[in-house]
């Protein structure tokens, strides 16, 4: 795709802009930044009104063009989200500041001193599909943590962004924070040429669907934090209570399908199958869920659609959940090793040792004991919001709060020290000394 001059030098000066401000927002103190968070909060509540309705034009929209259920789910912003969100905004408030926190102090010998000290990254590019709140989200998180954020929310959630920026903008045209520290794009072209300004963008965080985060990584040269799949998996084990097991199942699948950690895949162990799943295919099957079985599963549930591989790994999104016998703890982690995207993954068992075990190792960014995926949330974890969710291998790494969104550097204070002192026959020892 071509992007026009015009289009082109117009992203630079946005970004230019943004980067202006976020240096100036990388020095403010802690109270400047919590004042503009909580500007942020009223703004918000004061534009709920013009937000809804903006919403309400956004999915009448996306209907009439026939957007896909699971998207349009994420599409819909109600008061009860818009007053989370809102929440979520004062929850970062709340946290420490992770900018210029001390994470070495030591002396390397008299008067030469090292520090190393947490810092922005300095500017976010952030592309999400549908989701609008994800913008209340990532605004806050940026400020409190001195960066300067460029949003592209998709063409669905246009009118719903647009408002939410607006109000953005207006309560932090009261505090010591920039508004330009906050910035909207609004056209795929922008979209293109954003992921080619790496002279001005330090991370780019895409949150979308499979095949989107995919383009994104593979159309960059800037970093990218983000996770391409949600193939969330619960394994049922020998020794699990089976009361237990089917109220978290249920609420891993259906409390909202559409989530990225909500499961896709149900592993059984062949022990406690005949009992288990009679049981979970009534509660499941209650609340619409279609149901997908190995050849096992579909001799005790007879009705159920035969799996196919390509099952194994798919993100459903929807109500929709695969299912599968296994013999061993074993063959399960196996399974899920093979097959999923390193989100979330959960086991139910009363045998710690088998709780032990797979907990570590199922190579995931999460896996849980007893307890249902849908706890992998930011919020939930108490970082107020998130910008997203990583299921790289390298940290941050799951749903990244404040921590994920800071950098380091080394600061080194002396008093005319030289490297030469410190080499050569008579060389000066260094004392390496830290500072408690």
């Amino acid at each position: 795709m071509t992007i026009s001059d015009d289009n082109s030098s117009n992203l630079i000066a946005i970004a230019k802009k943004t980067r202006l401000a976020a240096l100036k927002l990388a020095v403010l103190p802690t109270e400047a930044k919590n004042q503009a968070i909580e500007a942020i909060a009223q703004a918000l509540e004061t534009g709920k009104n013009e937000i809804l309705q903006a919403n309400v034009a956004d999915c009448q929209a996306a209907a009439t063009q026939g957007i896909a259920k699971p998207l349009y789910k994420r599409l819909q912003l109600d008061e009860h989200k818009l007053r989370d969100a809102i929440a979520g905004v004062r929850d970062v408030g709340k946290l420490a500041d992770p900018v210029g926190a001390v994470q070495i102090h030591r002396e390397l010998d008299t008067g030469l001193i090292l520090k190393r000290i947490t810092c922005p990254l300095g500017v976010l590019g952030v592309i999400f599909e549908a989701r609008p709140e994800a913008a209340i989200q990532i605004a806050a998180l940026a400020i409190k943590s001195g960066n300067g954020v460029i949003l592209k929310g998709g063409k669905e959630a246009i009118r719903s962004c647009e408002a939410i920026v607006k109000a953005i903008k207006q309560g932090l045209s009261q505090t010591a924070v920039h508004p330009d520290v906050v910035q909207l794009l609004t056209t795929r072209e922008e979209t293109i040429e954003l992921l080619n300004l790496d002279k001005y963008v330090d991370l780019i965080i895409p949150r979308g669907s499979n095949s989107f985060v995919r383009f994104v990584q593979e159309n960059t040269r800037i970093p990218v934090l983000g996770h391409a799949d949600g193939i969330c998996h619960l394994y049922v084990d020998k020794a699990a209570d089976i009361d237990k097991a089917v109220t978290i199942t249920v609420d891993a699948k259906i409390q909202y399908p559409a989530a990225c950690n909500a499961i896709e895949t149900l592993l059984v162990h062949g022990d406690i199958a005949a009992t288990f799943l009679p049981k979970v295919a009534e509660a499941l099957q209650a609340q619409n869920v279609e149901l997908r079985g190995d050849e096992r599963s579909r001799e005790i549930l007879q009705n159920i659609t035969p799996v196919i591989e390509k099952d194994w790994e798919t993100e459903y999104s929807d109500l929709i959940l695969a299912i599968k016998i296994v013999d061993s703890l074993e063959e399960a982690i196996a399974h899920i090793n093979d097959y999923g995207s390193k989100h979330t993954d959960a086991i139910v068992t009363e045998d710690a040792e088998a709780a032990k075990t797979f907990l570590a190792l199922v190579n995931a960014a999460g896996v849980y004991h007893n307890c249902s995926t849908r706890f992998a949330d930011g919020f939930r974890y108490g970082f107020g919001a998130e910008v997203g969710i990583s299921t790289q291998q390298m940290p941050p790494r799951g749903p990244v709060g404040l921590e994920g969104l800071v950098t380091y550097k080394y600061q080194l204070t002396g008093d005319g020290h030289v490297v030469a002192t410190y080499t050569g026959v008579n060389a000066k020892s260094f004392n390496h000394k830290d500072y408690v």
